[in-house]
């Protein structure tokens, strides 16, 4: 894990980068490129950096196709670091190697605290979202192969099921998809993979039966063509106890109809749960008017990019779902909902419960931290239980079973 650094520093090493990054490109004789006017209309700087899933998924191929609309129209180059892992991922945002990050479920619970974000080095965090993507696919569904006789949820007993290794926001959305079916990970046989890839190949190579993972994501269509076959349970919203079960440990996913996909018929579509995948988020000091520049950019030319890479049709400006939030949004983000006149009561007040929670959790953190044990397993146990407890005591979801 990287040392982390203050909010204040991350500013002066930003500066600094910049700064190392213009006077290499003198020493090696580059001439700098003259400015683009509208790039500095949107007072972008010249490079940002996203990190990003591994390349080869849709969240890596959605963030490089708005990277070509930034370089042709902009001169802004999008630089984007490929993460293994949700704290791969978020370090280099909290460390300020990156201006934003285009994850899943791992923004929640770094703003809650959990999982992997308990630890000492880690806790509640001050995560503003940007942008969501809700696409007509799905953000994270069960895939299986198709020689493995599965149809329902329910098959899935005693089957060989992926858990990523340092993805808890992988692993907690297929515990919660397996709760559909009132299943656990005991009644299945876990497989443990070393990232989002391998858990296809575990099932292409027939060491697994079941895999997590966005329906459009590229390596789904390796599972289709290869001898197994690809195969989707659905997740009838019909079965209200069902759903609440899911929803009950995941609040920001909601039943949906995926339409895009390897083995999914565009006419019929299947029935999943989706959240926002990606979620860009940024660190609440974010430079406003470069997270209003690069919000502006996204919606301004969607029609450009929207068909360029598997499940960019989601970030369509007017299907953000602002009133739904589980995280506040970046002021810079907001700025630009004004505008085009999106931002309504209902999204502000979302915001301030938003944003009263965050402040709950970070001064419980701070209290905690008072006389916490020096122990780690102690310390995250003791931090987990003191953050359910107050938040119940303010009348404020728990996430307890996330834990």
């Amino acid at each position: 894990m990287p040392t982390l650094v203050p909010r204040r520093a991350r500013r002066l090493v930003h500066a600094g980068i910049l700064a190392l990054s213009t006077a290499t490109l003198a020493a090696c004789g580059v001439e700098e490129l003259p400015e683009n006017p509208l790039a500095g209309q949107l007072d972008m700087p010249r490079t940002v950096a996203w990190s990003a899933y591994p390349t080869g998924t849709g969240g890596y191929s959605q963030a490089v196709a708005i990277g070509n609309i930034l370089q042709r129209q902009y001169g802004v180059n999008l630089r984007v670091v490929p993460g293994r892992n949700d704290v791969s991922r978020l370090a280099t945002l909290n460390a300020g190697r990156v201006h934003m990050s285009a994850g899943g479920s791992e923004a929640v619970y770094a703003q809650e605290g959990i999982l992997n974000f308990a630890s000492r080095i880690w806790g509640p965090q001050p995560i503003r979202a940007v942008l969501s993507n809700y696409s007509t696919s799905c953000s994270f569904s069960l895939a299986t192969a198709a020689d493995a006789d599965i149809r329902e949820v329910e098959d899935i007993r005693g089957k060989r099921v992926t858990w990523v290794q340092g993805a808890p926001s992988l692993n907690n959305a297929l515990t919660a998809l397996l709760s559909y079916a009132s299943l656990t990970w005991d009644d299945v046989e876990m497989v443990e993979v070393g990232g989002y890839n391998a858990s296809i190949d575990a099932v292409i190579n027939n060491r697994a039966d079941v895999a997590g993972g966005a329906c459009n994501s590229p390596p789904f269509l390796r599972l289709e063509t290869s001898p197994r076959g690809l195969y989707w349970v659905e997740f009838s919203p019909d079965d209200a106890e069902a759903v609440t079960r899911v929803r009950n440990r995941l609040p920001w996913y909601v039943p949906h109809v995926a339409t895009e996909g390897p083995a999914i018929d565009e006419d019929e579509g299947i029935n999943v749960f989706t959240s926002a995948y990606p979620l860009l988020v940024a660190m609440d000091d974010a430079d406003a008017n470069m997270v209003y520049g690069m919000t502006k950019v996204i919606a301004l030319h969607y029609d450009e990019y929207k068909n360029s890479a598997p499940g960019a049709n989601g970030w369509r400006i007017h299907g953000q779902q602002l009133e739904n939030a589980f995280i506040p949004y970046h002021e810079g983000a907001i700025r630009y909902f004004r505008e085009i006149g999106i931002w309504t009561p209902e999204a502000e007040a979302n915001q301030q419960a938003n944003l009263n929670r965050q402040r709950v959790l970070m001064e419980a953190w701070q209290a905690y931290n008072e006389s916490a044990p020096e122990d780690r397993a102690a310390f995250e146990a003791g931090w987990l239980e003191f953050r359910e407890q107050r938040l119940a005591e303010l009348g404020l979801v728990t996430l307890a079973e996330t834990q």
